[in-house]
């Protein structure tokens, strides 16, 4: 069977994929890069399954955002479970992606907190990553591994966890992370 003939089988697989992507609050940009799903087709698929039109609008471009207090360790959380996997289990991309963020919101959730992480924000860390936008440096007190700028100094490295900034763990609202 040639490339181009279409499978039947593939395309289920596809869509099973893109159902259990929208499912965990993808984009459709993300979508449009795990499938070979048509524009068109994801369009439907996500109405049908979402109950509304996917969001509009361009995803973050900036990894400024992964390197806030709260978010780095959300980050951070996330890209440790992320890159387990990767030693453990012969995973697709979007398989270990699916499973690293299930695990990280089972962690958010037990722990009380609320994720701040989105699926897509998840995805698009993965993307940083990939490509030396973004990495991980071990925490020169914890020695925990933590989302930094490719460049940054790990000999004097501090993690949030470990030198918070001043106004860290301060917020009143529920779900945020507190220091004592």
């Amino acid at each position: 069977m040639s490339v181009t003939t279409k499978s039947v089988l593939n395309e289920s697989k596809q869509i099973e994929r893109a159902a259990m992507l929208i499912e965990m609050g993808a984009r459709m940009q993300v979508l449009e890069s795990e499938t070979t799903l048509s524009y068109e087709r994801l369009i439907r698929l996500y109405k049908e399954i979402a109950g509304k039109s996917p969001s509009k609008g361009q995803l973050p471009f900036s990894t400024d955002w992964f390197l806030t207090w709260q978010e780095n360790i959300h980050s951070s959380l996330f890209l440790n479970i992320y890159e387990y996997l990767s030693k453990g289990v012969s995973l697709d991309t979007a398989e270990q992606l699916t499973k690293a963020y299930r695990l990280y919101a089972e962690q958010i959730e037990t722990a009380g907190l609320d994720p701040l992480l989105s699926f897509t924000r998840a995805w698009r860390l993965v993307k940083f990553v990939d490509a030396n936008m973004l990495t991980r440096t071990p925490c020169s007190t914890c020695k925990g591994q933590f989302v930094t700028e490719p460049y940054e100094n790990a000999r004097h490295y501090q993690c949030g966890l470990c030198n918070p900034p001043a106004r860290a763990g301060k917020s009143k609202s529920a779900g945020a992370l507190m220091l004592h």
